[in-house]
């Protein structure tokens, strides 16, 4: 009994080692954790020689215990196999039983002997008593750590002692001091008691020097200046030391479309202080697209051609002068009459704080219909993980065109009217892809909401008795969802699972207040921008086969639900759905992708007249 009770011993002040070690190497934060499992399933006995196994038949083998009569209805409720394909399998087989009984409390289990009769193994195992806790006592933990580490103290009286159950709760015990400040931490235990198998103790944390951020470092090719990304990641100097915040930097660089982090971040530890170095370079990341259209025009007018060119060009300027600052510029044509413009400007770190100020400009001009035009400023504060919350102000304004004459004979107020819509809203992203060019892995959730004031101006070309009955000022609530999650298939395959939607919520609609979408950004297989919609959702299920590492083939399905809340609308719900394949690649002038897609919706059937072809280059410099 004495030789058990010192492998208890040995066993317990392992398990305490091991995570005392834990707390004092935090060097390298992207380093796994070891496992906790080989340090307190070792065999408790270490007194005893282990008899020397004969050699192993190379035969199917039975297992056969041999046990007292008490441990047999302790081993019931463990499933082992009696039948294995070879001796290896056998030993592995007795070894994980082993570990199975000391996992369960029953610490000094162990296969005392092993013998061979032919293709018979034949162990005799020792089981012993369950180990419990007879009472275990806060020593030195202040009530805010014990309680973010998940202590109480009714867990651990007459309880069964159980070793990873231990063990985890030290690694919460000094996961929380090591993001206080104390990085060199070891947790354990004192005033030990031992009573039968009841153990009775108190826990201690050494919390060793306090430590706290000195300034960081950047080592390689970049022209990221230190002091934004110290602010950016919320790594200021004086603060107390997190390995939390560590990890949490180490991935939200990786999101960061400008830069390519190299290996993990280092930390060397001195008089109290710690500097941190990353390992970055530059990623070309600036950005301009130029996409040439070709789309069959369904209805030539006089003078038209059976073919319309549309074009989509973009320039994207980030991280201007190192400080993070972007730029962005996208001007396309829908057809012949039909042009979008956006503008935007991102500036990071607002004022030296975390902020993130963003405003952006959207023009749309609908044939000689009407204009719309909406301004938008946005105030993003990025969180220490993966997430960004924004609060943000919008304001739209739509006015029809030129049109006196047709609305002067109008008797009933047009599909268009002059309005304005000014709406205060907060939107969350969380992002953990990989890459944010080309991810293989990750989630992207993405959620907005907005509520405001609808103000309908009458138009002087119109009748004002038109108006009549019409609430010129209403409210209205606009809400917005993405959701797209990438999972590596095989080897170079990725699946893209993607869902979006969008929602606008008023009592009385018109054509220029909708959703717009279709084309190569939203639902491919029909022509950009195509559909209106006052609710909206579009799942996407694409697969692509890398090649390289910037080149791939992909096929992919596109299905929507559409729903119009407009009166008198002769297609008030469609169901359009897209379907193609497409390339990417590498050239000197810059990624080309190619795209040709077939769509179906109330109005359009499968068809190769009607399919869409989509190519172009993004160059980035």
């Amino acid at each position: 009994m004495y030789v058990r009770l010192l492998a208890f011993w040995c066993l317990l002040l392992s398990a305490t080692g091991w995570a005392a070690a834990q707390g004092s190497t935090p060097l390298n934060p992207a380093a796994p954790p070891v496992s906790a499992v080989p340090a307190v399933a070792l065999p408790p006995d270490s007194a005893r020689k282990a008899p020397p196994v004969p050699p192993r038949p190379v035969r199917p083998v039975v297992l056969r215990l041999e046990t007292e009569a008490a441990d047999q209805a302790v081993l019931r409720p463990y499933r082992y196999r009696r039948q294995l394909p070879d001796s290896l399998a056998a030993l592995r087989e007795v070894r994980q039983l082993v570990l199975a009984l000391q996992a369960d409390a029953y610490l000094t289990a162990s296969a005392d002997e092993l013998r061979w009769r032919h293709d018979t193994l034949l162990v005799r195992l020792y089981v012993g008593e369950p180990f419990r806790w007879a009472r275990l006592r806060n020593g030195n933990l202040g009530d805010a750590l014990l309680v973010r580490a998940g202590f109480r103290e009714k867990l651990y009286r007459q309880q069964p002692l159980r070793p990873q159950e231990w063990v985890k709760f030290q690694e919460n015990v000094l996961e929380e001091a090591e993001n206080q400040g104390y990085p060199f931490a070891t947790v354990g235990l004192d005033s030990l008691a031992l009573r039968g198998t009841e153990i009775e103790g108190r826990v201690v944390l050494r919390r060793g020097p306090s430590i706290v951020f000195d300034s960081i470092q950047l080592i390689g090719k970049t022209k990221t200046k230190a002091l934004f990304l110290s602010r950016y990641l919320q790594i200021e100097p004086g603060q107390p030391f997190s390995q939390q915040r560590l990890l949490d930097a180490d991935r939200r660089l990786r999101q960061l479309p400008y830069l390519q982090v190299k290996a993990a971040p280092e930390v060397r530890f001195a008089r109290g202080r710690a500097r941190v170095y990353f390992l970055l370079e530059d990623r070309t990341a600036n950005q301009f697209d130029a996409i040439v259209g070709v789309l069959p025009n369904p209805n030539p007018g006089l003078g038209q051609k059976k073919l319309q060119i549309t074009g989509d060009v973009t320039l994207n300027l980030r991280n201007i002068g190192g400080g993070g600052k972007g730029l962005g510029l996208q001007w396309r044509k829908l057809d012949a009459t039909s042009q979008l413009l956006d503008a935007q400007y991102l500036h990071p770190t607002f004022f030296g704080t975390p902020l993130e100020v963003s405003a952006s400009f959207n023009l749309l001009k609908q044939a000689d219909l009407f204009l719309t035009t909406r301004p938008r400023l946005q105030v993003a504060y990025p969180t220490a993980r993966a997430g960004r919350l924004a609060l943000f102000f919008e304001q739209r304004n739509s006015r029809l065109l030129n049109q006196d004459s047709a609305l002067q004979q109008a008797t009933r107020l047009p599909e268009n009217v002059d309005s304005r819509f000014g709406s205060y809203g907060l939107d969350y992203t969380w992002n953990t892809l990989d890459d944010p060019y080309f991810p293989r892995r990750g989630l992207l959730l993405s959620g907005q909401a907005a509520i405001g004031n609808k103000r309908i101006s009458p138009n002087s070309d119109l009748k004002p008795e038109l108006y009549k009955g019409l609430a010129l000022r209403t409210r209205q609530v606009s809400l917005g969802l993405r959701a797209e999650r990438y999972f590596r298939i095989g080897r170079g395959g990725v699946l893209l699972t993607r869902l979006r939607g969008e929602a606008l919520l008023n009592d009385r609609l018109f054509l220029n207040d909708l959703f717009r979408l279709g084309g190569l950004a939203t639902l491919r297989g029909f022509n950009e921008l195509n559909f209106y919609a006052s609710q909206y959702a579009v799942g996407t299920a694409e697969f692509r086969q890398f090649t390289g590492p910037d080149t791939y083939v992909f096929l992919f399905a596109d299905q929507a639900y559409l729903r119009r809340d407009l009166p008198n609308d002769p297609y008030p719900r469609d169901t359009p759905t897209g379907l193609g394949a497409g390339l990417s690649f590498r050239t000197g002038a810059g990624q080309f992708q190619f795209v040709y897609a077939l769509g179906r919706s109330e109005q359009q059937r499968f068809g190769l007249s009607s399919g869409k072809i989509h190519f172009g280059i993004t160059s980035r410099f």
